[in-house]
């Protein structure tokens, strides 16, 4: 797939029916943030057919209002070259598959190697400078897609508007077909990894839907309603039924060597003009051996 390039400016042509409204408000209704219209202001400002504008200035039907996109903030991670799957990009998102095994960022135990690394490379080998802006992150041993912005006005619509589904492999038979585990989420008792169900955690809900049984497994599409730490990891164990590789909550390693759960689709609106983009990740081989299926499961 061809490269989208990111602009580095952005142009929004001005329509009869935001003839009046203050630029503070039309840019705003544009999904310019707060925090990005104080940046602007700092680095240049807005224009509309070649004069400046204050944001407290009414814009009119016709108008094109222009402004360049902040100076990337500097960053620590260093590009290396490496495997990387590009799922999707566009001019303003760009949307990896991580495999499993790879740490989304560089962290005291995985210094590099991880996906942020692959990412600043892919950037210097484009001769482009950047940062690295995933919206969802995966633990490292999930595999799956990775929502990243390109640019600070990106990243908040993608973020408010990215939907999210999982396939995950379980040990056992849920106890309906389709359901919703809601029981709150804290952390275990005397670790700062572990996290339990718990009468004083944080409320948590996750859907989920069978798509196949295979022998002692059975496979499911999930959903989080909610974001907790491990969610989808606790629930399922919550209900009997851990995820297979997943020792740390009850699952065994005998036939899988990590938990085996893979975000295999992702749902979000393109910042440029709010179409709906949807993509799917084929299940990995190592799920896909155990589930006993090529993979190419459709979300249903």
């Amino acid at each position: 797939m061809p490269h989208e390039q990111t602009p580095a400016e952005l142009t929004f042509p001005v329509e009869e029916r935001f003839d009046g409204c203050t630029l503070r408000d039309f840019i705003g209704r544009m999904g310019v943030s707060a925090g990005l219209v104080r940046q602007v202001k700092r680095a240049g400002g807005f224009f509309a057919d070649g004069r400046p504008l204050r944001t407290c200035d009414r814009v009119a039907a016709g108008m094109t209002v222009r402004f360049a996109l902040p100076p990337e903030p500097p960053t620590t991670v260093a590009p290396q070259d490496l495997p990387l799957t590009v799922a999707y990009e566009d001019e303003h998102a760009i949307l990896l598959d991580k495999p499993a095994g790879t740490a989304v960022h560089p962290t005291l135990n995985y210094a590099d190697g991880t996906l942020a690394n692959a990412y600043m490379g892919l950037l210097a080998r484009r001769g482009k400078a950047g940062v690295f802006r995933p919206v969802n992150r995966l633990d490292r041993n999930t595999s799956g897609l990775v929502l990243c912005a390109k640019n600070a006005f990106a990243a908040p619509l993608l973020a408010e508007s990215a939907e999210k589904w999982y396939l995950a492999l379980l040990e056992g038979t849920p106890p309906a077909e389709k359901g919703l585990i809601d029981a709150p989420i804290g952390r275990a008792p005397g670790s700062i990894i572990l996290r339990c169900v718990c009468s004083g955690g944080k409320p948590s809900r996750t859907e989920y839907q069978v798509v196949r049984r295979c022998g002692r497994y059975t496979l499911v599409w999930a959903r989080t309603l909610t974001g907790r730490t491990h969610q989808l990891r606790v629930h399922f164990a919550h209900i009997g039924c851990p995820l297979a590789g997943d020792d740390l909550y009850g699952g065994g390693r005998g036939a899988i060597a990590r938990h085996a759960l893979h975000c295999g689709c992702i749902e979000f609106k393109r910042p440029a003009d709010g179409q709906t983009v949807r993509v799917e990740s084929p299940l990995p081989p190592d799920m896909a051996a155990l589930a006993k299926c090529d993979g190419d499961l459709k979300i249903l």
